[in-house]
């Protein structure tokens, strides 16, 4: 335990090195790197200021010194703040994606849960017509969100999606989504970052719904429905069939058993 740990401090100093310093060097008494682990630490346990982040970074001084130099100490909230301010939001992203990332190689399997949802207390009026909607990456096993994407006010989530699924690392990994992912372009990103995608399928997309519960009722719901055992033998043929005779069908139908549909007959 104590060994991972120091890895996952190595590899947050590591990945958080590589941002570039935009502050003027002859002005500067914290270094760039202290600055940005500290945040990210605090944040982690839960900081919702900048000065509870100060106030981390004093408590924890002890701590931030085996592995930081701190030259002067803990900076002020203030210097956080103004830290933040400055920094590229992108980069920023990246290296946190990247940290986070590292994290899921001690994972044999994880499961990440795509949803939107709106974000609360994010409602000011005379700011913005309407609250914040974000698409969360949320991995369930580390109990961590992976990422996070805004979407547009005049769009939906499904194409917040695609932004989403750029930065992450999939392998070994299977991404659920709700009936409004459920499309072919976003089934084959996620196969391309090395996931497996489980996608609910609804009668929003009439052809491959009805494809579905045409194949699968009488096998699976009927009188003389078949064993449990034989249930992936059946979606095996059905995807391959399905996507051979009917390729409009889309995304529950290209990847055959890499993918599983969940469907509810109306």
């Amino acid at each position: 335990m104590a060994e991972e740990r120091a890895m996952s401090i190595d590899n947050l100093v590591r990945y958080f090195g590589a941002i570039a310093d935009p502050r003027c060097s002859g002005k500067v008494g914290h270094r760039w790197l202290d600055i940005l682990v500290i945040a990210v630490c605090a944040g982690v346990a839960c900081a919702e200021s900048w000065c509870d982040i100060a106030l981390s970074g004093r408590s924890k001084l002890a701590w931030f010194r085996t592995f930081l130099a701190l030259p002067n100490g803990i900076p002020s909230h203030d210097t956080f703040r103004r830290v933040f301010m400055l920094i590229d939001p992108d980069a920023f992203e990246a290296g946190f994606t990247a940290w986070v990332g590292s994290l899921v190689a001690g994972f044999e399997r994880e499961v990440v849960a795509l949803d939107g949802k709106t974000l609360r207390r994010s409602f000011d009026p005379g700011r913005a017509p309407s609250p914040l909607p974000l698409v969360s990456a949320w991995a369930s096993e580390q109990g961590l969100v992976l990422g996070q994407r805004c979407v547009d006010g005049t769009s939906n989530e499904s194409t917040a999606i695609p932004a989403l699924l750029d930065p992450l690392a999939l392998p070994n990994s299977i991404v659920t989504l709700d009936a409004m992912g459920c499309q072919t372009a976003i089934a084959e990103k996620i196969l391309a970052r090395g996931g497996d995608d489980l996608l609910t399928l609804t009668g929003h997309h009439p052809l491959a719904h009805t494809a579905v519960v045409e194949h699968f009722e009488p096998p699976c719901c009927g009188r003389d429905a078949s064993a449990p055992g034989a249930t992936h033998e059946i979606l095996s043929r059905f995807c391959k069939s399905l996507s051979a005779s009917r390729p409009e069908a889309g995304a529950c139908s290209r990847h055959s058993t890499r993918l599983s549909c969940a469907w509810r007959a109306h």
